[in-house]
């Protein structure tokens, strides 16, 4: 199963983590890959369900999983699927989610 890693230099890890989560719980709702669907686009792994404390989290999609991590100075991800492809799909999105919401402190999200 294809993983990867990436550590997000970060003070508000706890935040981000809460808050990758809830946007992840609400993606898993229909709405969000029924407008895609809509739309024509490919609406990438559907998420089954989203769950987390204040230092830890998983986010379960129909193709794989991220596994996060709050720490004092980062938050930690950890991306597993079934293919390379579905790896690259959920990596992308939980980046660009990160990114949107980290734009103010300028979150650097790099994939091992």
């Amino acid at each position: 199963m294809p993983t990867a890693h990436a550590e997000v230099r970060t003070d508000r890890g706890s935040r981000y983590l809460t808050q990758l989560c809830r946007h992840a719980s609400h993606m898993g709702t229909g709405i969000v890959r029924r407008l895609w669907a809509h739309r024509g686009g490919d609406p990438g792994p559907q998420v089954r369900n989203a769950d987390c404390t204040d230092t830890d989290g998983a986010i379960e999609f129909d193709r794989g999983r991220c596994v996060l991590r709050a720490t004092t100075d980062s938050l930690v991800l950890r991306a597993e699927a079934d293919d390379d492809g579905q790896l690259e799909q959920i990596k992308a999105g939980i980046a660009a989610r990160l990114h949107r919401i980290g734009r103010r402190d300028r979150l650097t999200i790099t994939w091992s």
